[in-house]
C-alpha cells in the first residue's frame, strides 16, 4: 500500500520527484511517498511561504489562529475521522510501536493543544496574547508588540510520533511561515496536520510546507538556512552541532538535543499501600515509547527507610514491566539496538561478581530489564525498557553525581511529600534540571512547559517597544494641537 506524506503550497508545478520510504511489521508493509524538491523548487516554496505568511497569516488574530488549531485537534482526537484512523493504522507500522501505545500516546499528546491549553500557552510566554496582534500598553510605560518571523525552518526528529506538532504549532501561533523537514523515522503526522489546517481554513494553504531530504544534504539545507529567520533543530547533539555550523550567524538557532531524565522516590511514598501506585506510575514512564523521549527516565533513585525497600521496589517494577509487556509489547528492535541491549545487560550481569547486593531482573526474551544496585551512580541506560533502581539515603548523596551531566539534564519524576518536593526542586534546579513532575507524568509535559528551560514562543519573536518618550513627543505634532 502507498501512503502520501508531506505537504506543499501551490507553486504552479506538477512535476515533482518523490522519495519512497518503505516500512513493514509482521502484518503489513507500506510505501510512503514524499516530495523530494530540487533546489529551484525549494526556493519557490520558500518564497511562496514567506509571501503567504506576510500577506495572509499575519492578518489573522491570535484568537482566530487558536480556534483553527483547536478545530484541527478536535478532529485528530475523534477516532472516527479519516486522519485519526490513518494515524492509528499506519504509525504502528512506521514506528514499530504497539497500536495501543500509539493510540493512548496520541490522545494524551493532542490534548495539550486544545483551545484552553493554547490560550495558556500564549499567556505563559507573553502575558498578554494581544501582543501578537497590536501594540499593547506596558506597566513600565510605552507600548510593545511581538513580531513573529517571516520564516521558521524546523528540522524534526522522529523518536516520538507526532513530535513535530510542538514547534509547528508554536510557529503558527506567532504567525510565521513554516517549513519543516520530517525524519525518515516518522514522516507522516506533520503532513497530515498541515492538510487538516487547510481543510479547516483554506486561506492558509500557502503558509507552510512539510518536506523531506536526506540528512546532511547541504545544498537543500543551505537554500533554507540562508532565507530562514529562525531554525529550530531536534536530534542528536553531534548532528545539531554540525547543523549550527551551516546556519548563518545572523539566523537565530534553537537546538533541542539529547537529554537525560530520571526519577526520585521518597521513603514517605513507600508504605505498603502507596508504593505499588508509585511503581505502577514509574513503569508507565518507562514503557511509553520505550524511553525514546528526552523526558523518559533512565534511573529511579529510591530512598531507603520506607516500608518498601529499594530492592523490593525494583522487584515490583520488574513485575509491572512484565505485565505491561503482555498488554503493550515493546517494539521490535533493530540489530544495532539488540546488540547494544545485550552488551549492556551482559556488562551489568558481570558486575554482580563485584557487587553482591546487585540484581539484574528480566524475562527470557530481554523485553525489559531492571537493575537494582546500592552503589550510587548516574549513567544513561541503553533505553528500550531498560531501567536502573538505585537506593539512596539523602538527596545530598545524589547531587554530586549530576555535576558532569548538568547540560544534559531535563526531567525528574518525583514521588515525595510537599515539603520534600520544594526542597528537592530547589536543589535539582541548581543542578541543571529544568522540569519536575509526578511519576507517571514524565512523558506527558503540560501545555506551555518550558522545554529545556526555555520559552516556546518568546524565543521565536522579536519584541518591538514604543518608549513613552516617543509617545509624549508625538503629541506636539498631533493635528488637534494649536
Amino acid at each position: 500500500m502507498r501512503v502520501q506524506a508531506g505537504y506543499l503550497p501551490n507553486i504552479g508545478e506538477n512535476e515533482f520527484k518523490y522519495k519512497v520510504l518503505k516500512y513493514r511489521n509482521k502484518d503489513e508493509e507500506i510505501a510512503v511517498e514524499i516530495p523530494l524538491l530540487t533546489t529551484e523548487q525549494m526556493n519557490e516554496v520558500i518564497q511562496k511561504v514567506k509571501q503567504a505568511s506576510a500577506e495572509t497569516l499575519k492578518c489573522y488574530s491570535s484568537t482566530e489562529i487558536v480556534n483553527i488549531i483547536d478545530q484541527v485537534i478536535e478532529r485528530l482526537l475523534d477516532r472516527g475521522t479519516v486522519y485519526r484512523q490513518m494515524a492509528e493504522r499506519f504509525l504502528p507500522i512506521v514506528t514499530g510501536y504497539d497500536k495501543e501505545i500509539i493510540r493512548l500516546g496520541l490522545t494524551s499528546y493532542l490534548k495539550t493543544f486544545r483551545k484552553h491549553e493554547l490560550q495558556r500557552f500564549l499567556v505563559e510566554d507573553l502575558g498578554n496574547p494581544l501582543l501578537l496582534d497590536n501594540f499593547q500598553p506596558r506597566v513600565k510605560g510605552g507600548f510593545s508588540k511581538a513580531f513573529g518571523p517571516d520564516l521558521i525552518t524546523h528540522i524534526w526528529s522522529g523518536n516520538v510520533p507526532a513530535l513535530p506538532l510542538w514547534s509547528f504549532i508554536s510557529g503558527l501561533l506567532v504567525k510565521a511561515g513554516n517549513i519543516g523537514k520530517v525524519p525518515s523515522a516518522e514522516p507522516l503526522f506533520a503532513g497530515w496536520f498541515a492538510h487538516l489546517i487547510v481543510e479547516v481554513e483554506p486561506k492558509l494553504a500557502d503558509c507552510f510546507a512539510v518536506v523531506w531530504w536526506k540528512g546532511g544534504d547541504e545544498e537543500r539545507e543551505e537554500a533554507l538556512f540562508q532565507q530562514a529567520d529562525v531554525v529550530v533543530g531536534y536530534g542528536g547533539n553531534d548532528s545539531l552541532q554540525s547543523l549550527q555550523q551551516r546556519i548563518p550567524i545572523t539566523t537565530r538557532f534553537l537546538p533541542f538535543g539529547h537529554k537525560i531524565s530520571f526519577g526520585i522516590v521518597s521513603k514517605l511514598s513507600l508504605d505498603s499501600r502507596k508504593a505499588w501506585q508509585a511503581v505502577h506510575r514509574a513503569a508507565l514512564d518507562v514503557i511509553r515509547y520505550d524511553q525514546q523521549g528526552c523526558y523518559s527516565p533512565h534511573i529511579f533513585y529510591v530512598q531507603e527507610g520506607g516500608n518498601v525497600s529499594p530492592r523490593e521496589f525494583a522487584r515490583y517494577m520488574a513485575n509491572e514491566l512484565e505485565n505491561f509487556q503482555k498488554r503493550y509489547p515493546r517494539r521490535d528492535l533493530s540489530m544495532e539496538e539488540s546488540v547494544s541491549l545485550s552488551s549492556w545487560r551482559q556488562k551489568e550481569e558481570m558486575s554482580m561478581f563485584n557487587q553482591p547486593d546487585k540484581e539484574v531482573l528480566g524475562n527470557e526474551t530481554n523485553d525489559w530489564t531492571v537493575v537494582y544496585e546500592k552503589e550510587l551512580d548516574f549513567a544513561p541506560s541503553c533505553l528500550n525498557r531498560v531501567i536502573k533502581v538505585i537506593s539512596f539515603e539523602s538527596i545530598d548523596d545524589i547531587l554530586p553525581l549530576l555535576v558532569p551531566y548538568r547540560s544534559f539534564l531535563q526531567t525528574v519524576g518525583v514521588a515525595a511529600s510537599p515539603k520534600e518536593l520544594f526542597q528537592w526542586a530547589e536543589l535539582l534546579g541548581k543542578s541543571g534540571v529544568t522540569r519536575i513532575t509526578a511519576l507517571g507524568s514524565m512523558t506527558s509535559p503540560e501545555a506551555a512547559w518550558h522545554h529545556d528551560g526555555r520559552f516556546n514562543l518568546l524565543d521565536l519573536v522579536n519584541i518591538v517597544d514604543i518608549e513613552s518618550s516617543a509617545e509624549d513627543y508625538s503629541e506636539q505634532f498631533a493635528p488637534y494641537v494649536d
